[in-house]
C-alpha cells in the first residue's frame, strides 16, 4: 500500500502501474462504482486497444474511465451514460487534460450510433444492471464493426444465487434483489457462447478482486467521512463476506470478422 494524491491511503496497487499514476482524491470525487481504473487495467490485458480505434465507454459516469481509455491507450472515446450530465463528465474529463471524448446521455437499450460504429465497447461497473437480459448481447455488438472488442467488468460471486438458494444476509442487506445479477464467470461464458454472435476470449473471476474492493471501500469511506462524516456501507457487506462469494468477473469477446 501506498498514498496518491493527498494522502489516501491504499489507492496504490502493485498490480496496476496504470492506474497508480491517477490522483486519488479525484478518482474518489469520481466515484460510481468500485475501483473502475483496476478493473480498466485488467480487462484491458484481454483486449487489444490501439490508438485511434472508436470505442464506446459504456455506463462511463463521471469519466474516469474515458480518461484512462484516452491517455493509456490512444483511442477516440464515446463516453455514454443514463445519470450523469454529459456536461459534468466533459468537465471532469477535461480537468485531466483530456480533450476530444464525446459524453452523451443515453439510456443502454436506445443507444444513438450506427450500426458497426466501434472497433471496441468497455463497460465497467454497469453491464449488470442491464447485460444480463439474454436479448441484451445481440442489441450491442450490432454496433461492433466485425472483428470488433467487447469487454466488461462487472460485480460477481463465486456461487451462483440459484446454487446457493438465497440471497446472502450481508449481501442482501446492501443491494437486496440487485445482486441476481451478480453471477460467475462460467455464467457469463455460457450465455455469451450459446448466442454464437461472439468468441469468448475470457471469462474469469478476479483473484484479487474482493481484496481491491476493501481497499477501495476503506479509501472511499475514509475520503466521505472527512467530507460527509459517514462510513461507506459496503465495508460491512465486504467485511462479512471475507472473500468467500464476492469479486469481479472480467469478460472478453470479439464480433466473428
Amino acid at each position: 500500500m501506498g498514498r496518491l494524491g493527498g494522502g489516501v491511503v491504499g489507492l496504490r496497487r502493485d498490480g496496476y502501474p496504470r492506474s497508480n499514476g491517477y490522483d486519488a482524491e479525484w478518482l474518489l470525487d469520481s466515484d460510481m462504482g468500485p475501483n473502475p481504473l483496476w478493473l480498466l487495467e485488467d480487462l484491458a490485458r484481454d483486449l487489444e486497444l490501439e490508438p485511434g480505434m472508436r470505442v464506446l465507454d459504456l455506463g462511463s459516469g463521471k469519466g474516469a474511465t474515458s480518461v484512462f481509455l484516452a491517455k493509456e491507450y490512444g483511442v477516440q472515446v464515446w463516453a455514454a451514460d443514463l445519470w450523469i450530465d454529459p456536461s459534468e463528465a466533459a468537465a471532469n474529463i477535461a480537468s485531466q487534460g483530456v480533450d476530444g471524448v464525446v459524453t452523451l446521455k443515453a439510456e443502454a437499450h436506445a443507444l444513438p450510433f450506427a450500426h458497426g460504429f466501434f472497433d471496441a465497447i468497455v463497460c465497467i461497473d454497469a453491464y449488470e444492471y442491464f447485460g444480463t437480459a439474454d436479448g441484451y448481447l445481440a442489441y450491442l455488438v450490432d454496433f461492433l464493426k466485425p472483428g470488433g472488442q467487447l469487454g466488461v467488468a462487472t460485480p460477481a460471486l463465486r456461487r451462483e444465487v440459484r446454487e446457493l438458494r438465497y440471497i446472502p444476509d450481508h449481501i442482501k442487506k446492501l443491494v437486496g434483489w440487485e445482486a441476481l445479477a451478480w453471477h460467475t464467470a462460467d455464467w457469463w461464458r455460457f450465455q455469451w457462447e450459446m448466442t454464437e454472435l461472439v468468441e469468448v476470449t475470457a471469462a474469469r473471476l478476479q483473484e484479487s478482486g474482493w481484496q481491491d474492493w476493501v481497499a477501495w471501500a476503506e479509501a472511499l469511506s475514509e475520503h466521505n467521512r472527512t467530507r460527509k462524516g459517514k462510513r461507506d456501507g459496503t465495508l460491512d457487506m465486504l467485511e462479512a463476506d471475507q472473500g468467500e462469494l464476492l469479486t469481479f468477473a472480467i469478460l472478453a469477446a470479439r464480433k466473428p470478422s
